[in-house]
């Protein structure tokens, strides 16, 4: 079944440059109408320009696409809302907002400033809650909704340098499992993109064999099928160079240790807490928590 976009319209932030920018090609490609936001600075952030939105929104009109710019700073709320408005006032509705917006300030922990911080958790973070919160009764009363929320291998997996940004990264994991159990019963979707592209945020920490092999193009059918009328919810796709996985958290069988217990205990039990054949994923925390409970009652019954 093709996947289209007629009569959807999607935001894009940071789609001035990079994935953003293919995303949003793509989704105008099959019919989206598209809001180019970018707040047009510099890789950390810094300094700010509509060229770069308006040159996308041009190249989507020539080809016969509907779309338009925005310079909203995603890490402004009273600028994500106007964001909205114009979105509603142009196309009458928001479908689809794909949180791509980033910067990097990259430093080993120990010479990191708050300021690095601050401004690297403002963007990708808040500012992906503060779209997220701005378009939520949106689809709500829309009763359809697909959000794209993009995390990071050095977040899920650690990356030296980036303690900023693999925060951050990680926290967007967390927003979306809670904004997919809210969003199941209005039709709201919500996914999130592990990316590895060959973009101005990574020209400088990829190999040069591997960032002409990670084209962007290679990644955005990801993000187009996570925000399509097909897509899943709560799945965190990784995505590079023609490559796909589905990354996910798990954990281990719990073991019951006893009522009262020293650190030795559990220091005698590790091997056992962390065997890893018995891992499988949790659908929620109540899931979590009442394996848990389940584990202790039985021990207490003597089961």
């Amino acid at each position: 079944m093709t996947i289209r976009f007629d009569d959807r319209v999607a935001i894009v932030t940071g789609a001035g440059n990079g994935l953003g920018r293919i995303h949003a090609l793509q989704l105008a490609a099959r019919g989206a109408k598209v809001v180019i936001n970018d707040f047009g600075g510099s890789r950390d952030g810094t300094g700010s320009s509509s060229d770069a939105a308006q040159a996308v929104v041009e190249e989507i009109r020539k080809a016969g696409g509907n779309a338009i710019a925005n310079g909203a700073n995603v890490a402004d709320y009273e600028q994500v809302q106007a964001l909205v408005r114009q979105t509603v006032e142009a196309f009458g509705r928001v479908d689809i907002l794909i949180n791509n917006a980033g910067i990097l300030r990259d430093k080993s922990f120990a010479k990191m400033e708050l300021a690095d911080i601050h401004a690297v958790l403002n963007v990708h973070l808040l500012g992906s809650m503060y779209c997220s919160k701005a378009v939520w009764d949106l689809m709500r009363e829309q009763n359809y909704g697909r959000i794209l929320m993009t995390t990071s291998a050095a977040g899920m997996f650690g990356n030296f340098g980036q303690a900023n940004y693999g925060a951050a990264k990680m926290g967007l994991v967390g927003l979306m499992n809670m904004l997919a159990i809210e969003g199941r019963k209005n039709n709201i979707h919500v996914n999130t993109l592990a990316p590895m592209a060959a973009t101005r945020m990574t020209e400088d920490v990829m190999p040069e064999e591997l960032l002409k092999a990670s084209r962007a193009e290679q990644v955005s059918p990801g993000a187009l099928f996570l925000v399509s009328e097909q897509a899943p919810t709560k799945l965190v796709l990784g995505a590079g160079a023609g490559v796909f996985s589905a990354v996910r958290m798990e954990e281990t069988t719990p073991v019951f240790l006893g009522s009262e217990l020293t650190p030795e205990d559990v220091q005698a039990h590790l091997e056992q807490i962390t065997d890893w054949s018995s891992a499988g994923p949790r659908n929620d925390a109540n899931q979590q928590v009442g394996l848990f409970i389940d584990t202790a009652m039985k021990a207490f019954k003597g089961a």
